[in-house]
């Protein structure tokens, strides 16, 4: 499960690069009704979303050349220079430099060896997203991959990463549970699975991390999402053990999950 103690390694906020600030902004307040605290003109409209007053995340303007509309996942680390130089060893790409974000703390953008985009952040007096884990907030991330081993050896070679395999429901390959170094499985936070170019059509066949959000109900919530300009790409399925789910691109092609966990 996904908490806000954030420990190396760990998933610690989540941001859409979006090429409407406003329109994305409508559309997931539609979708999970998160409210829209927009930092005004001189920030391009950059904004948080919250649930109850607290932060889930942010949008921002896309402005990087040629990237599509996407979430990116940052994860925690105590020494982000150090992480950008052993990105660097690994045959990763540093994209966005370490940089201060006010006194909130330092964030650096990077490229798997792959191609799958991601993110660290090094908190001052921000440490991160204020609710996971709870309707309307990130309680998993997830990359797909091209190469399974080879993401792996990158990730744990930078955070430590612990990983156990478990196979796909009808034999349809390989999932890997990500847990922080030194954790136990309850503080696993995310998972990896390999899949052929061909079926990373999103990307044009490069890896990519996305967000699984919480809701009370999948169906319902991808009823919002569609409703709203959304399009489904996958589901809604029941999945033994996790829940209901379902796979959405938003109306710029940034793509999230919906998960409603199994009652206890």
């Amino acid at each position: 499960m996904l908490t806000t103690d954030f420990v190396p390694g760990s998933p610690c906020w989540i941001d859409l690069g979006a090429p409407d600030v406003a329109a994305a902004g409508a559309f997931y307040s539609a979708v999970f009704g998160w409210a829209v605290e927009s930092f005004g003109p001189e920030a391009d409209g950059f904004s948080f979303f919250r649930v109850d007053g607290k932060a889930v995340g942010a949008v921002g303007r896309l402005t990087e050349p040629g990237a599509r509309s996407a979430w990116t996942v940052y994860f925690s680390t105590a020494e982000l220079d150090a992480l950008a130089e052993a990105v660097r060893q690994a045959g990763g790409i540093v994209r966005v430099a370490p940089a201060e974000v006010g006194k909130e703390g330092r964030l650096a953008q990077f490229t798997d060896p792959q191609g799958g985009r991601f993110a660290a952040w090094q908190a001052s007096e921000m440490a991160g997203l204020e609710l996971t884990d709870a309707p309307g907030s990130l309680c998993w991330t997830e990359l797909y991959t091209t190469d399974a081993a080879a993401a792996k050896q990158f990730y744990g070679g930078l955070f430590g990463w612990q990983s156990s395999d478990v196979a796909m429901p009808g034999g349809e390959g390989t999932y890997s549970l990500l847990t922080p170094a030194g954790l136990p499985p309850e503080r696993q936070f995310g998972g990896l699975l390999e899949l052929a170019p061909e079926d990373l059509a999103l990307t044009g066949g490069l890896p990519y991390w996305h967000p699984v959000f919480t809701v009370a109900d999948c169906d319902a919530t991808l009823a919002k999402a569609t409703a709203n300009g959304g399009t489904l790409q996958m589901g809604p399925v029941d999945a033994p053990g996790i829940g209901r789910m379902a796979i959405c691109v938003d109306p710029a092609g940034a793509d999230f999950v919906l998960l409603t966990p199994p009652k206890e």
